[in-house]
Formats: structure tokens, sequence, C-alpha cells
């Protein structure tokens, strides 16, 4: 009954805000497009928005600002991005294509400027790309920046790197070859020099309420013994004291990073401006970061509560009326059953996948796939109008988000796993092949994470430093391994910019003090000139990376059968080699031991691969077995059963 009086109050409310667009929309099939997305949307934008804000006095005073709002940015938006909305409206699993690659990486350190990325399109085509994600470039103060995270304004560039104007050029660029452009909205907070809280300290109390202040401890104090450390080693603690205001701030990462108060229905609407600003730009998807932490409430860790969820579907429900072409991307380093709650098609559409990620180097440390197996056969599967943004690392640190309980089921404790991980990917166990730093120990909880570039972790640097070929080649194995796995597995591969051509630390961070206290700098290396350059050499490790990547990835787009969609997790009858199938047509086999393993012709058979007609897809070569089949160290393959016409 009070669903059904909900939807009664919705459709009746709207009848009477209509008339509000009235002198912003005056266009006959504009206006009938935006009024028919309305109809479709609003009454499930009413139940959420009353779920938030309903029992305030000014509820219908913030849905009229809404409309009006939504109207206004329906209305600015540029034809040719009105002919995509149609596009993506009737493609709407474009995302989904094995036609999909992705690539990520900062604007400076990889061409400098916007005009820098714009001249590497003819690189990017050649790596196969359709979907590029520039880290943080927005306005942010220098020196209290996180990396850009830091926004001082979400409308405007920073001025090293280019202009708005050259940014709404590249994303028209980008697209007319075939590439969207994915940017970070940050979430959670803004700089402490945004406008807004420029406007906080000079004392106006409208602008104090977009943030979480308050006038002593005593809330802090009871809010804070429930709180997660983010950075305990450079900024510990959860909220910190302002001279100026005489208030303490909540300030969940950094000091100058200061969190929105999303109670307050002014927050949500300008954050939902600032949105629509940047898909009207042509900003095709939007990743949202730190999505856990923002919502508040007492007594809670105050990380994926419901409200959070709420604010997500009502921010998607509104995009898609006024620039349904723009997706969203969900950051959510937490608990796997937590990652997957954020995804979905009135959510996030797509989302990291640190489960797969955590699992990958999990495997490669242990030599052993069970675990990973275990884990993705239960947290793999989204429903179908979503994805996985796959990847083997980050500009973040490598945190253990694996779920304990899961460890329990298959015999491991996860402290104890935890601690050997951390322990492999800095260099101090025995025989380990990584050269990575510990990022951020809290001597609370002992925990820690891993900073490292993908060929550093995976053994390159290390076997680079001793001169060992044959150490290299294992590395090489390992990277070309994991993006085996990457491009077949289901989802959109992502490439750290620089993993392609095996990139290792950088450690020139250490000498700039704004940067030398977080090591996460030296796994977002400068662009490797030299590198690129030889990338076509098979001579050099560069070479060895790029041209079978490519091979890989030229072999991805040729298969529509590694499109997002099924995959089951199959047992292979030995605990090195990581199997499963794709649509029953496709089934990958992944050694992630540095030994040679057998996989059994019978279980090959009881899985439907017969043996005698198998076919490599990566290298379309036909595969000659005689006994069982032999997987060389470290070798992926992606086999189909091909007859003879």
């Amino acid at each position: 009954m009070q669903s059904f009086n909900i939807h009664a109050h919705a459709a009746l409310t709207l009848s009477r805000l209509l008339p509000l667009i009235d002198p912003i929309l005056t266009n006959g099939a504009p206006r009938r497009t935006f009024e028919s997305r309305l109809q479709v949307y609003f009454p499930t934008i009413f139940r959420l928005l009353y779920e938030l804000y309903g029992d305030r006095y000014d509820f219908y005073y913030h849905l009229e600002q809404l409309l009006i709002d939504l109207a206004h940015a329906f209305d600015e938006r540029p034809v040719e991005l009105h002919a995509l909305d149609e596009q993506r409206i009737a493609q709407p699993n474009w995302f989904q294509s094995h036609d999909m690659m992705g690539a990520v990486g900062y604007v400076d350190r990889f061409a400098g400027t916007l005009a820098g990325i714009q001249a590497k399109i003819p690189y990017f085509k050649e790596l196969g790309l359709t979907y590029l994600h520039l880290m943080p470039l927005f306005n942010s103060p220098p020196g209290k920046s996180d990396g850009g995270y830091a926004v001082s304004s979400f409308r405007e560039v920073d001025p090293r790197l280019g202009t708005m104007p050259e940014l709404k050029a590249l994303m028209r660029e980008l697209r007319a070859n075939g590439m969207s452009l994915v940017l970070d909205f940050v979430f959670n907070h803004t700089s402490d020099e945004h406008e807004w809280a420029k406007k906080a300290q000079a004392g106006d109390e409208h602008y104090q309420a977009f943030y979480w202040m308050f006038d002593d401890r005593t809330l802090p104090d009871q809010y804070e013994p429930h709180l997660r450390e983010i950075f305990p080693e450079q900024a510990p603690g959860c909220f910190t004291y302002r001279a100026d205001l005489q208030k303490w701030i909540w300030t969940t990462f950094y000091p100058f990073q200061w969190d929105l108060n999303y109670r307050n229905p002014d927050v949500f609407r300008a954050m939902l401006g600032e949105i629509l600003f940047l898909a009207n730009q042509g900003v095709e998807v939007l990743r949202l970061d730190a999505v856990p932490f923002i919502w508040k409430q007492l007594g809670t860790n105050c990380e994926n509560l419901p409200q959070t969820h709420v604010i997500i579907q009502a921010l998607n429900a509104l995009v898609r009326i006024a620039a349904p072409a723009l997706l969203f991307k969900s950051e959510a380093i937490v608990h796997p059953r937590d990652v997957r709650s954020y995804v979905s098609g009135h959510e996030a559409q797509l989302s990291y996948n640190p489960i797969l990620m955590v699992s990958l180097w999990e495997a490669l440390a242990t030599r052993d796939t069970a675990f990973m197996r275990h884990t993705l056969t239960r947290y793999f599967p989204l429903a179908d109008d979503c994805t996985w943004i796959n990847y083997i690392r980050s500009h973040d640190d490598i945190g253990w988000g694996f779920a304990d309980e899961d460890a329990a089921e298959m015999g491991i404790n996860g402290t104890d796993h935890r601690f050997f991980l951390n322990l492999f990917y800095i260099g101090r166990f025995p025989n380990s092949f990584a050269v990575g730093y510990p990022f951020n120990f809290n001597p609370r909880t002992l925990d820690m994470r891993v900073s490292g570039t993908l060929a550093s972790l995976a053994g390159i640097e290390q076997a680079t430093k001793q001169g060992d070929p044959h150490k290299l080649s294992l590395a090489i194995g390992r990277v070309l391994l994991v993006y085996g796995v990457l491009l077949s597995i289901g989802g959109i591969p992502l490439i750290y910019l620089g993993d392609e051509i095996g990139t290792i630390n950088d450690y020139s961070y250490r000498g700039d003090p704004a940067l030398a206290a977080d090591n996460r700098w030296l796994h977002r290396p400068y662009a490797d000139d030299i590198g690129y350059a030889q990338r076509a050499d098979s001579t050099t490790v560069a070479g060895r990376i790029f041209l079978p990547l490519s091979q890989m990835i030229r072999a991805r787009k040729m298969l529509p059968v590694l499109a997002n969609g099924h995959t089951h997790f199959v047992e292979t009858g030995n605990t090195h080699v990581l199997g499963y199938r794709r649509h029953d047509d496709l089934l990958v086999l992944a050694n992630f031991s540095e030994r040679e393993q057998m996989v059994m012709t019978t279980i090959l058979a009881t899985l439907g691969f017969e043996t005698t007609a198998l076919v490599d897809t990566i290298t379309d070569q036909a595969l000659k077995i005689t006994n069982d089949l032999t997987l060389e160290p470290y070798q992926v393959l992606w086999l189909v059963v091909r007859r003879s016409t």
C-alpha cells in the first residue's frame, strides 16, 4: 500500500511540476523527448529522494529546483551529444562488446598536456583502445592535490595540463576515432580550496552545511572508534581541527579534503550539477571515487550504508533523463560482497574489479589457483546490464581485499595470508620475484598495502638488475599471463599506460618534496620514451611484451564469444592451472606456475573440447596433442574446437 501511495503521489507531483519547464524547453521535439524520459524515471527519482529527504520541510522546493536544473542541462546539451544519447539508448549494451579495450594514465606523466594526449591518438588506435581513462585533471592545489583527488573546481582543467575547451575538443576527437573518454568524479569530498569550502571558511553558513563541521570533539569522538584510517602514516584520524573556523572537519582521507554532507539536499543538487556539466562537455563515463564513504551514520563504520546506494541510484535515474549516454563506474575497494553491491544498470553500470585483481596477484604468489577459482566462482557473475573493468593494478596501492570467510572455507587464515602476500610483494619472502614497497603500515592492525608497477611486481625489475635471462623470461611470462586472463575473462580489460611495455618502478618521485612521502608515485611513472620506441623490437623487454599483447588484443577483437556474458570456472584437475569457459564455446587455460603443467585430455573431453581439433585462438594455431595437454610456464591458451570442413 505504501509503495502504491508513493507512486500515486509521484504522478501527482510530476503533473504539478511540469509547467516549470515551459520557459526552458520551448522546442517541440526536444521537449517531447525530455517529457517522455521524465515520465519513465520520475517515479523512481521521487521514491529515492523521498527516502533521503522526504522528512524535510523543503523537500518539494528541492524537487522543483532539480527539475529546473535537469531541464537546463538537457537544453544546453550539444546536438552531437543528443545524437550520442539516442545511439546509446538504441544499443544499451555497447560497452559489453568484445571490441572494448581500455587504458588509464595521468595526462602529465604520459603526454605532458591535453594537446599531447590528442597527439597520442594514433598510438591509442595502434593499441586498439576504445576506452581512455585520464586520471584527475581538474584544478587542484599544488602540494595539496592527492594526485588530483583534492578538486578545487570540477569545471576547470588544471592550467598546467590545458583548458576546458581543449578537453572538450579532445573528447570530440576521441569519439571520432571510436574512443570514449573516462574521467574521475571525486564524489566524497572537495579540496579545502574549492569555492564551496572557501565560502564556508568565510563564515557562510549555507556552505558550511555542505560539509561535516563540529564545534567540539563530542560527536567526532563518538564517530571515530568505528571508522577506518585510510592513511595512518600520512593522515591519521578522520577529523581535522581548523583554527580559522574553530571547528573540527570530517576528513576521511587528508586534512585538505573535506567530506561532503549528503544529508543536505543542496549538496546532492550541487553535485548533480557538476555531473551534468561534465556530461555536456562530452564525458562518457564518470568514475565515482570513494563511493562507500559518502553517507555517515553514528554507530557504524560509515561505509557501504544503504543511503549510499540510494544516492547513486537517484543520480543515475536523473542522468538517464538529461544525458543518457553517460555511464557511472564505481570504485569501491571493500569486501567483495560490497564491491558487487554497487554494480547494476540502476546504479553503476561499470565497476573496477578488485576481486579479480587481488586473485591474480594471490595466484601468482602461491602458484595455486584454488582460492582464485573459489573466489571468482562466487563473486565474478554480474547482472546482464553491467560489466567489470578488469585490471591488474591502478594508480593506487594494492590491498588484499579478499573475504576472510572465503579464505576460511579454503582452509586459509586470512590475516596470515595477507601477511604472507605483503611480505612476498615487498620482496621480503624467500625467493620472491617482486620489487614492491610497503604503503601505509598500520601499527595498530599490522595491516599495510603494496606499491609497485606491474613489471616490478612481476619480476622484471629484479631479473634485469640481476642480469638473469631465465628469470626475465619468466617475469615477462607473468605479465602476458595476466593480460591473457584480463582480455578473455569477461568485461573491459584495462591497461595502466606503461605496463604494456614493461615500465618498472619510477623512483624519481623521491626527489620531489611534494611527493616523497607517498610511495604510490613510484608506480605512476613518466612515459618511457625509449621503451615506446622499442615496442616493435622483439629483442627488447618492451617488444617482448607489446608485440604478443597486441596479438592478444587483435585476437580478442575477432572473437565475439569474448563479449560480456557467461563465464563458467571449471575444474582443470591441476591446481596450478586456472580454467574457465566463455559461452561454452571457448576454454581458457592459464598456467600460474613457472614449470610446465599438464591438463588431462579426459578432463578436456568432459568439458566438450576434443583434443583432435583444438585451436589456440591467440596464435590461430592448431594444437598437436599426443597425450595430455602441456602448458609451458605461465602460458595462457584460448581454445576452441575447429573441425575441418
